[in-house]
């Protein structure tokens, strides 16, 4: 980010770089329990390539990172608050162009451990499950 971003495009970082790090973090420990939930559901890598298209695709699309959310309908707004890209396209944006500190970001560090903790609860108890029904 520093060489490219701030370097290459010269568009300045106004946030901590350690609290965007420790953010992304988190948001990666959620993505992968995602996967990881995917891969449970899935009985082949061909069928989990077509639903990792059916699922991150919308994701990404709806996150707010590529149009602004408040241009979609409400509902749509109301379902990608359980997304995990919506909050971390929030958060990213408050800390790396606004400067936002902890206090500010907080409830969406929030929403995105407790997205990365049911998706991680659901992808272990499919996981023992799947083990135990091949035993």
């Amino acid at each position: 980010m520093i060489v490219i971003v701030q370097g290459l495009l010269e568009v300045p970082l106004q946030g901590s770089l350690t609290l965007f790090l420790a953010s992304m973090t988190l948001f990666l420990f959620t993505t992968t329990s995602l996967g990881i939930l995917l891969g449970t559901v899935a009985r082949s890598m061909p069928q989990l390539g077509l639903l990792l298209l059916i699922i991150l695709l919308p994701l990404e699309m709806l996150s707010g990172g590529l149009t602004p959310r408040e241009s979609m309908p409400e509902l749509v707004q109301n379902i990608m608050l359980v997304a995990p890209t919506t909050h971390f396209v929030s958060l990213s944006q408050a800390i790396l162009y606004r400067g936002a500190g902890f206090f500010i970001i907080w409830p969406q560090l929030l929403a995105l451990l407790a997205i990365g903790t049911v998706f991680f609860i659901l992808a272990l108890a499919r996981f023992r499950k799947t083990i135990s029904s091949m035993a």
